[in-house]
Formats: structure tokens, C-alpha cells, sequence
């Protein structure tokens, strides 16, 4: 469950007209701080931030399901269950926190969290990152001139 304070703050982003992505970054940020706390861990930056957009997409965020699941839908089984009516259960709900209880720590690092960055920028190809590059070039300008910290 979101602290109230992350919710909060998703809330205000939603209320500012300020994008999901950026409204789901309250639980990323929220998930990152619970690793380096040491409330659970995460096996890598990328679970860390799905464990966060997960949370989000729970608390009704409005975002999109990862290109993964768009791709490659799966084919229903006679064999496979279909889920639990009632939510997940208690027990898998219970062992999947155990499960990152054990996780280290490191996932959250600011040098494990920058290959992911740089992994994924990479992945968008020249352009894309330039046109970040720019928007982020004027962010700073703009916060500059506000007199604030960039």
C-alpha cells in the first residue's frame, strides 16, 4: 500500500495537468526510498521501478501496460486457472515480499539506477535522446531563471 503522502502528491500532479508518467514518478520515487530504507530490496533498478508502476497503476494512474504485454499476448489454456476471483491470495502475496525481503539493497543505487537510465535512453535511438537532451536543456534554463535549483 502507497503512504499517504505519495498519494498525496500523485494527486497534486494530477490536479497541476501534469502527465501519468510523471504522476506514477511519486511511487518510483516512493519504492526506491523503501529500498534504501531497507524495507524490502529488489534484484534490479528495473524491478524497482516496476514494483512502482505497479503501485501506481493500483492506485489509478492512468498507465499504459509496458510494451512487453502489448506484443505478446498470451493464448488462454484449458489447463491454466484464470486467476483467483477473489484477488491474489494471502500466501503468494506473503511470499512474494519474503522473496524480496532477501534481495539486496543495491538495485536502488545511484550507479545501478544510471546504467538503467543509460540503457534505456539507448534503446530510443539518436534522435529521441537529443530531443530529451534539448527539453531537459530548457527545464534547467527555466528553473534557472525562476531562481530555482536545477
Amino acid at each position: 500500500m502507497p503512504e499517504k503522502s505519495t498519494l498525496e502528491r500523485a494527486h497534486r500532479d494530477q490536479q497541476e495537468g501534469k502527465s501519468p508518467s510523471t504522476q506514477a514518478g511519486e511511487f518510483v520515487r516512493e519504492e526506491i526510498e523503501h529500498i534504501r530504507q531497507g524495507v524490502h530490496g529488489a534484484r534490479s533498478a528495473k524491478q524497482a521501478i516496476a514494483i512502482g508502476l505497479s503501485k501506481a497503476r493500483r492506485a489509478g494512474i492512468n498507465i499504459p501496460p509496458s510494451n512487453k504485454k502489448l506484443r505478446s499476448p498470451r493464448r488462454p489454456s484449458s489447463k491454466r486457472r484464470h486467476g483467483n476471483p477473489r484477488g491474489s491470495s494471502g500466501k503468494r502475496a506473503r511470499s512474494a515480499l519474503r522473496a524480496l525481503r532477501r534481495e539486496g539493497a543495491t538495485a536502488a543505487s545511484r550507479a545501478a539506477l544510471s546504467r538503467f537510465a543509460k540503457a534505456s535512453a539507448k534503446k530510443r535511438g539518436p534522435l529521441n535522446r537529443r530531443r530529451a537532451a534539448a527539453r531537459a536543456a530548457r527545464t534547467r534554463a527555466l528553473r534557472q531563471s525562476k531562481g530555482r535549483r536545477a
